[in-house]
């Protein structure tokens, strides 16, 4: 019998001081039954940092030719394409034929050296890549609860993030703009 997904809503408060964005999110998020918990905070996280009302998520792993997120034009192009973890170079290019701006968001213990391997690759790509550091995904992971309300504050490349459980602060940098 196939493992089902993981359910988690989030009731999510956000504040993005960087681009004056003020919004409250029902995020429903499915967890995929080979997906850590640390990937699913950061696709959480990933959707604050980068709200607007186009964006939604997607099938994530279970389905190859999609990312994790993504926002579609009024006439249906992929206006932005997010890509959660360590993706292959390929998958990033191809990326950039169709999406009109595209973003990876690394996070894990292998990210370091992702980064020195694939970096080469990315330089000549229009992709805007990003790293937040293992321990505080770590920590954000910690706070997870299948229903949460959570408040998001989002200021210089550093995201707040406060529960009933606890908070945390993710803070992240640019590898490549």
């Amino acid at each position: 019998m196939a493992l089902k997904p993981t359910i988690y809503k989030f009731k999510i408060a956000l504040t993005d001081l960087d681009r004056n964005y003020y919004d409250t999110l029902n995020l429903t998020i499915a967890q995929h039954p080979s997906e850590t918990l640390e990937r699913m905070m950061v696709r959480m996280l990933a959707f604050c940092i980068n709200a607007q009302e186009s964006l939604t998520l997607t099938k994530g792993l279970s389905t190859a030719e999609e990312p994790d997120l993504w926002a579609h034009t009024p006439d249906g192009r992929i206006a932005l394409w997010i890509d959660v973890g360590e993706p292959a170079s390929d998958r990033v290019k191809k990326a950039t034929r169709i999406a009109q701006m595209v973003k990876v968001y690394s996070f894990n213990t292998k990210s370091n050296v992702w980064w020195i391997q694939e970096q080469a690759k990315f330089i000549p790509l229009t992709a805007t890549i990003f790293q937040f550091p293992w321990p505080n995904i770590q920590a954000l992971a910690k706070l997870a609860q299948r229903t949460m309300d959570i408040s998001v504050t989002i200021s210089e490349e550093s995201a707040y993030v406060a529960t009933e459980s606890g908070e945390c602060e993710v803070s992240w940098v640019m590898l490549k703009g």
